[in-house]
């Protein structure tokens, strides 16, 4: 649940808004740094509508993860960073929420 909505949220805002304050770089080095780093790896990804790639990287353990926006261009910019990462079992929108 919460990755769906914060995939959403994610996908609802310009790419402009993060381009001034979030650090961006080659896709190929943001991963390299955050492998290299973190141990982290993508775990799940989006196609937004500005035709960008949500990308969420976790460690293997969950301990560490960071979602990215990947562009065609080949750039990424950080999105957001944190600790423990849990997967929750996925729930239809219509049935009921604990």
């Amino acid at each position: 649940m919460w990755k769906s909505l914060i995939a959403v949220t994610l996908i609802a805002l310009p790419a402009q808004a993060f381009a001034g304050s979030m650090p961006c770089s080659d896709r190929a080095d943001v991963l390299s740094q955050l492998g290299n780093k973190y141990k982290e790896a993508p775990s799940a990804v989006g196609v937004a509508n500005n035709g960008g790639l949500i990308e969420v990287l976790t460690s293997t353990d969950g301990s560490t993860w960071t979602i990215i926006l990947s562009m065609p261009n080949g750039k990424s910019c950080l999105l957001a960073a944190g600790e423990e990462w849990h997967d929750v079992e996925h729930v239809a929108a219509d049935e009921p929420q604990i």
